[in-house]
């Protein structure tokens, strides 16, 4: 038999403030993606200063879009941060391969993408219940 799992009700605060993170996730995903999708010579050059062939900007923008529509639908938000974790994790790697401080700034979208969800959404406070 299944243990009784009845997470707190989230505040109104909390539930807001995990919107205003996921949303702006989102955000920085959907533009991101765009980009690569628009192509053009700053990407093309952003990709071979990255050691990446530029042919693959249209697939990861294309991910990168699909990560951020299913983050942002609430029934498959936790299925849209672990992809998001893992877009977030290449980034990582390919920064961190090149010595590059940037890296940063994907490891702060991810823990983001976690928060933002934590915050509004009771099944993930459920298995992962923080405490005082």
């Amino acid at each position: 038999m299944a243990p009784d799992i009845h997470p707190a009700s989230v505040s109104k605060s909390a539930l807001w403030a995990g919107r205003i993170l996921s949303a702006l996730i989102v955000l920085a995903l959907v533009m991101s993606g765009s980009g690569k999708l628009a192509g053009g010579p700053d990407v093309v050059k952003g990709f071979q200063d990255l050691g990446w062939d530029p042919s693959y900007a249209l697939g990861l923008g294309i991910l990168e879009i699909a990560c951020a529509v299913i983050y942002a639908i609430p029934r498959t938000a936790v299925l849209g941060a672990i992809l998001v974790t893992g877009y977030f994790g290449g980034a990582i790697a390919t920064h961190v391969r090149l010595g590059q401080p940037l890296f940063i700034a994907a490891l702060t979208l991810g823990v983001i993408a976690w928060l933002g969800l934590y915050l509004r959404d009771n099944r993930l406070r459920a298995l992962v219940p923080l405490r005082s």
